[in-house]
């Protein structure tokens, strides 16, 4: 077996052996190839496993993203997808051949960080991806829709804006706008680069399907926020994603779309953790949770890089012993922070945590704990005060969250 690159006249054949290795069909694309996901694919990061007469049976590619990391500071990532293996050759370690390849080739380029969206959780970890963002669903029953009033007096950010419904093919520049400044402002989230918008690649509301937008404009008349929805059978309002960093904007939204007619629930999909709605609905239960889960997952390919780009807001110095079991390595760093930045070096002092560099990815963007880890056995705290220290040291400023799909 070989892996080699592919370029753009394997693209076809890429899709179709991708498609194969799921028991799934190609859709078909729009007139000039665009509307469908992999419209955007980069063919000259993606990679075929191929047998000794040239027959593909494995997948997986790669996309140019920026991550924004804890303190707004914004790292190149590649963002694996297209990971398949035919069923013929499942078990034979091609999967792990392409995996192992890739992450010699994303190093090759000056790359530190690489992300993906699991298929299914068991599969890469043993790769060295840990869970780092998570997401969930919150269904609103709209008869139990009301807004509770702020208590003890709390200033809550009163919106002097307004809302208004578009098409979304009416507002493809303002959507891609809005969703940049976002995601420079929020940790875990990923750039759209403009070829994903012009070519309708991925999910709603990047791709052409029908969708209301509910655009929020600011005193000024800004676009500062939108919710992208559609209202299915039976009379359910699903809404694709709200973008905004402002929770007043936020609140606007979220009224605005608990207030539609002829409504029997709505469903947000893609709520941070922790996100206040619950809270501001008066009846608590109304905010059914479903679908709690994992998003994005981080692998560090250069760990003293990886933890010097990112921000930090405790000062304090910490030891970690990584090991990396996929790819044979294993270092020891001296973690030392002053004043929001980190310097990274080889050291033999006594280790504060042990741990895989999986469960370091999970750490990476602030969105688990560090003491969690040491709770689940995962990672090895060695004296008492070790977990709390590295709980201080890792926290964002916000809980990181990431909506793309990729």
């Amino acid at each position: 077996m070989e892996i080699r690159s592919t370029t753009d006249q394997d693209l076809d054949l890429f899709v179709d052996t991708l498609h194969t290795a799921f028991g799934r069909f190609p859709e078909t694309p729009a007139e000039g190839g665009t509307g469908v996901w992999w419209s955007a694919f980069e063919m000259d990061r993606n990679l075929f496993a191929v047998t000794a007469d040239g027959r593909p049976v494995g997948t997986v590619g790669a996309y140019s993203f920026e991550l924004t990391l804890p303190g707004g500071i914004l790292a190149p990532a590649a963002g694996v997808t297209a990971v398949g293996v035919l069923p013929s050759h499942r078990r034979q370690g091609v999967l792990s051949a392409m995996m192992r390849h890739q992450l010699t080739e994303l190093r090759a380029r000056g790359e530190f960080l690489s992300v993906l969206l699991a298929s299914e959780a068991t599969i890469y970890g043993r790769f060295g991806y840990g869970p780092a963002t998570y997401t969930s669903r919150l269904t609103v029953p709209r008869h139990q829709a009301a807004f509770d009033l702020p208590r003890a007096g709390a200033a809550v950010g009163a919106d002097t804006g307004s809302v208004e419904v578009l098409r979304r093919a009416e507002c493809g520049e303002l959507l891609e706008e809005v969703y940049d400044r976002y995601r420079r402002a929020q940790p875990g989230a990923l750039s759209r680069p403009h070829r994903w918008w012009a070519a309708g690649a991925g999910q709603a509301p990047i791709s052409p399907a029908p969708r209301y937008v509910a655009v929020h404009r600011d005193t000024e008349g800004v676009p500062d926020g939108y919710a992208s929805y559609s209202l299915g059978d039976p009379d359910i309002l699903t809404v694709d994603e709200t973008i905004t960093t402002d929770d007043a904007v936020f609140t606007a939204l979220a009224r605005f779309l608990l207030g539609h007619d002829l409504v029997s629930k709505v469903v947000f999909k893609h709520v941070p953790p922790g996100h206040p709605l619950r809270w501001q609905l008066a009846d608590f239960r109304a905010g059914q949770v479903g679908d709690d889960g994992d998003w994005l997952w981080v692998r560090l390919l250069d760990v003293p890089r990886a933890l010097t780009a990112r921000g930090w807001f405790t000062d304090g110095e910490l030891v970690l012993d990584v090991d990396d079991p996929f790819l044979g390595e294993r270092g020891r760093h001296l973690l030392t922070v002053r004043d929001g930045k980190a310097d990274c070096v080889p050291t033999d002092r006594e280790p504060d945590l042990s741990l895989d560099v999986r469960d370091l990815g999970s750490l990476y963007l602030g969105g688990t704990t560090p003491s969690t880890l040491v709770r689940a056995g995962h990672v090895r705290a060695h004296h008492p005060g070790a977990a709390a220290l590295a709980d201080a040291l890792f926290r964002a400023e916000r809980e990181p969250h990431c909506l793309h799909w990729f």
